[in-house]
């Protein structure tokens, strides 16, 4: 892969569970990030795709030296931010906007697939990765930064009910 293009997998919320689609979701991704409520052995096995950052989400431990409360880092000459999101309460893009100053800022916590561009940085929640809550359908995403650019795609898991 060229070094101006770099290619992230986005997942929040995996309480725990990581789906067999997942591999195929997030094949060929050289990092994964993951903005917390992650969950016992998901790490290990997301490891397997690629290496993996985290944050701790409201459902996991903060004393879990893996996890941090944020991430913040250079990729591709963007700044990324990464945070579960629960520290604002109920987390939206424009609240996200307004406390961190990240090109790309991404967040979990309300299982809610969503996309917003504001003024060139771009806002992502991934959705949720685990157990099915809330009527919500399983989705990651995967993330593109190349020249100075991100864009995103939201990723629908094929699922069952569970």
């Amino acid at each position: 892969m060229p070094d101006n293009r770099h290619v992230v997998g986005l997942i929040s919320d995996t309480h725990g569970l990581v789906r067999p689609e997942l591999f195929t979701a997030l094949d060929g991704v050289e990092l994964i990030l993951h903005a917390g409520d992650v969950g016992d052995g998901v790490l290990e096995e997301l490891s397997a795709i690629a290496p993996v950052d985290a944050v701790y989400g409201n459902t996991d431990p903060t004393d879990d030296p893996r996890l941090k409360q944020s991430i913040d880092r250079d990729i591709g000459g963007l700044r990324v931010h990464v945070s579960h999101g629960h520290e604002l309460g109920s987390p939206t893009p424009e609240r996200l906007l307004a406390k961190y100053d990240a090109d790309v800022i991404v967040y979990g916590h309300t299982h809610q697939q969503k996309v917003l561009e504001a003024n060139g940085r771009l806002v992502v929640n991934p959705g949720a990765a685990g157990q099915r809550r809330f009527k919500l359908k399983p989705s990651v995403a995967v993330l593109t930064i190349a020249d100075g650019r991100a864009s995103v795609r939201i990723v629908e898991l094929q699922v069952g009910d569970r």
